[in-house]
């Protein structure tokens, strides 16, 4: 009978052939090289990088960057015909930060509660609390989804607003959509709703997903935050938007930095809505991608949340500062520890040489605890 380890020496020995293999056929997508610096596996990058239409959109407008932006209504039509709703239900803002920092400055302050999930993506958090406003965690699920009748619980007379990220960032789950659908409507209407679509185009394909955008015109105190950084590659540039009534989305406008978006952004943004064919690439090999990070955490006997992003939540069946430290010492940079998740740890999904770069460093751990 084989062993254990000689059955994951096996495994591992053919599986890391994949990546290999892979690289060959890649899309001539934009490449990078694992040698001579910090590989970022912590920033939940398109790694794929940015449609060519986008870089040609910066090219072009670049000469004018000493201009104030003119205006977002390209990318808001752009916008509109792209998800059916009116232009006047968008609001373009610089990355979905600022998005966040908008409604808690025109829904929060001192006397006021904020609810959300943990772990979740807590820089909404960290504004309501700058702001004088409490914050009431709720602990996720056994499977990782929103508690969202925890939640539900928690809300008062004193509730401003509540954060939903879907699908969740750092685990990477789904809250599954007739329980999102349901709470949408059970919530009292005085209550600011956000519903964090960051990650939505690489969850699209679950059938346990579904975009809050089709309850918008439901719930007047509604807002879908949707970023640019992630699927269209454009994080350095800042860009995102807010889906909601007109009426939430002027006192969210009133709140915003004057002139905080740039000309650059909002031709790349119009520019990279053009170009489908991108983002469907993208999506197609994050999903590759994802399948492949799944095989090697098999052939270590290892064990990962079901992710519907371009990130992976590992248990790595140790306490993680230990291992995010192990990374360090060897150039590659992974997310902080997740609260009330000591053994787990938040990669961001590379090109495959880089992910190759991330094996190679975890087997320099040698023995390690394994799943059973």
């Amino acid at each position: 009978m084989i062993g254990r380890r000689k059955l994951f020496e096996t495994m591992t020995a053919s599986l890391l052939a994949g990546p290999l293999v892979k690289l060959a056929a890649l899309p001539s997508l934009s490449q990078a090289s694992c040698e001579n610096r910090v590989l970022h596996l912590d920033r939940n990058e398109n790694a794929y990088g940015p449609s060519p239409e986008a870089i040609a959109a910066i090219r072009e407008h670049a000469p004018s960057a000493n201009r104030f932006p003119r205006g977002s209504d390209s990318l808001r039509q752009a916008l509109s015909r792209l998800l059916g709703i009116r232009a006047q239900e968008i609001l373009p803002s610089a990355g979905t930060d600022e998005i966040l920092r908008m409604s808690v400055a025109a829904f929060l302050g001192p006397k006021r509660k904020l609810v959300m999930a943990t772990p979740s993506y807590d820089a909404i958090a960290t504004y309501a609390r700058a702001a004088g406003a409490d914050v009431v965690s709720v602990p996720l699920r056994k499977d990782y989804g929103h508690d969202l009748e925890g939640m539900l619980a928690s809300v008062d007379k004193s509730t401003g607003v509540v954060y939903v990220c879907n699908p969740n960032n750092p685990t990477g789950t789904l809250t599954d959509r007739r329980n999102l659908e349901k709470f949408i409507r059970t919530l009292p209407e005085s209550v600011l709703l956000i519903v964090d679509e960051a990650y939505c185009e690489y969850a699209g394909g679950s059938q346990a997903y579904a975009t809050a955008i089709v309850q918008h015109a439901e719930r007047e105190n509604l807002v879908v935050a949707r970023t640019f950084s992630k699927v269209y590659g454009l994080a350095g540039i800042r860009l995102g938007f807010a889906v909601g009534s007109q009426s939430v989305l002027t006192r969210l406008a009133a709140q915003r930095l004057m002139l905080g978006l740039n000309e650059l952004a909002l031709a790349a943004g119009t520019a990279a809505l053009r170009d489908s064919a991108h983002v469907a690439r993208c999506v197609r090999q994050n999903q590759d991608d994802r399948q492949e990070f799944i095989n090697q955490v098999n052939a270590r006997m290892l064990r990962v949340l079901d992710s519907h992003t371009n990130f992976a939540c590992l248990n790595v069946m140790r306490p993680s500062k230990e291992i995010i430290k192990h990374y360090e010492k060897n150039d590659v940079a992974l997310a902080g520890e997740i609260p009330g998740m000591p053994m787990y740890v938040r990669v961001s999904l590379g090109l495959p040489p880089e992910m190759a770069q991330f094996w190679r460093v975890w087997d320099m751990l040698g023995n390690h605890p394994m799943a059973m």
